[in-house]
């Protein structure tokens, strides 16, 4: 197994110019190739961020395939599809048995044993804020055919926030098609504390998407994340899930903070229909959140997906923006092992990764719910929160 060189002063080799007409972020046939071969770039510009228009068809579910791809889904899948045949996943992963849930919600329960039984053990994580540590798993130590390609921002497109190399790497234990990682700069051994321009990759990645099941997310530690080296998950998901048109109220008057109050958790929605310098102000207000949320200590998700306006909506809205629901939480550390499922980015969102068989037949609505509101803050703490992130956002409009 050879493992990318984290003493390099970049940690990966500079893209070489591609023939358009190639196949960039497809591996050589033979293994010994790889570790030399350069990351290709994935240049995008503005005209390919599309916040409306992308919906979903009549019929679900709606495999990726069964929609005309983006230029950036195509990418994505053919480079993910050709690592599945090469062997490089800790599992195969097959069509997932998939069941909704019965009840008001429309939980998407999804048996996927193989994840439960041989992901990767969680670090050791003990506090929100932990350094990173270069002696832990990181993504400095990958195989170099785990990694796709590297985002990269055309030049008509706004340098407002820092500019970041975000890699596009193989989550070697998915949960569903397609589960990626994108990974900023893995040399600078970031921890994982959510930063602006890490955000702004992943909902950009999000518009660069038509398909409507791509969502994107975010687990801090403490959050259920299980590498303390900063990376967001992105990943396709062929069905509906509830907070894309979940009704919300705003807790500001600037209507940049609104609370969904449904099931199955309620959480601080912010919404934006356009990719201009309202997607850059969409970045800063959540990270001054997860930053009021880190600095203390109250562990944290995050999920992106398309979605309906906030307001009084519905889950058959029209997709015409981006959501990004950020929820406090519990802290919790560790893997909970007698559990139907562990409550992280996806679960909050509706989306159940179930462990077992018994556990996926048997689930239901309340207790998927029971188990989803046991990881939530107390009410007399959330309201806390709450005001908090209220004060925040009027600071801003100051």
């Amino acid at each position: 197994m050879h493992l990318l060189d984290s003493s390099m002063d970049t940690g990966y080799a500079m893209a070489a110019p591609q023939d358009s007409t190639e196949t960039p972020y497809l591996l050589p046939p033979n293994r010994e190739d790889w570790e030399g071969q350069a990351i290709a770039d994935f240049v995008y510009g503005q005209k390919e961020l599309v916040p409306g228009g992308v919906q979903w068809p009549r019929v679900t579910p709606c495999l990726p395939k069964a929609l005309l791809l983006s230029r950036f889904d195509s990418a994505v899948l053919s480079a993910w599809e050709q690592r599945v045949e090469l062997g490089l996943f800790r599992y195969r992963l097959r069509d997932l048995q998939t069941r909704i849930l019965p009840g008001a919600v429309g939980f998407v329960a999804q048996l996927n044993v193989e994840r439960g039984a041989q992901r990767r053990l969680p670090q050791n994580i003990w506090g929100v804020r932990q350094p990173f540590d270069p002696d832990q798993f990181n993504f400095n130590k990958i195989r170099p055919g785990e990694v796709l390609f590297r985002l990269q921002r055309g030049p008509d497109l706004s340098p407002a926030l820092q500019q970041e190399d975000i890699l596009v790497v193989i989550n070697v234990s998915p949960l569903e098609w397609g589960h990626v990682l994108l990974v900023p700069e893995p040399a600078r051994g970031l921890p994982q504390r959510l930063l602006p321009g890490a955000l702004r990759a992943g909902l950009e990645a999000v518009l660069l998407s038509s398909h409507p099941g791509f969502r994107v997310g975010f687990n801090s530690l403490g959050g259920l994340a299980s590498v303390n080296h900063l990376h967001l998950h992105g990943y396709y998901l062929a069905h509906r899930l509830p907070v894309e048109g979940a009704p919300s109220q705003p807790l500001d008057p600037g209507g940049h903070l609104h609370e969904l109050q449904t099931l199955p958790a309620p959480g601080f929605l912010f919404y934006t229909s356009r990719t201009d310098s309202d997607l850059d102000a969409l970045v800063s207000r959540v990270c001054r959140a997860t930053n009021y949320l880190t600095d203390h200590e109250i562990a944290h998700n995050l999920f992106a997906t398309r979605g309906a306006p906030p307001g009084e909506t519905s889950l058959s809205s029209a997709l015409a923006g981006i959501r990004v629901i950020l929820w406090a939480r519990k802290s919790s550390f560790g893997i909970k092992e007698g559990e139907a499922f562990n409550v992280a980015l996806c679960e909050l969102a509706g989306h159940l990764p179930v462990k077992t068989p018994q556990s996926f037949s048997s689930l239901t609505e309340a207790a998927a719910v029971s188990l989803i509101q046991d990881c939530l803050l107390p009410p007399a703490q959330a309201e806390e929160v709450r005001a908090a992130l209220v004060a925040l956002m009027a600071e801003e409009a100051e």
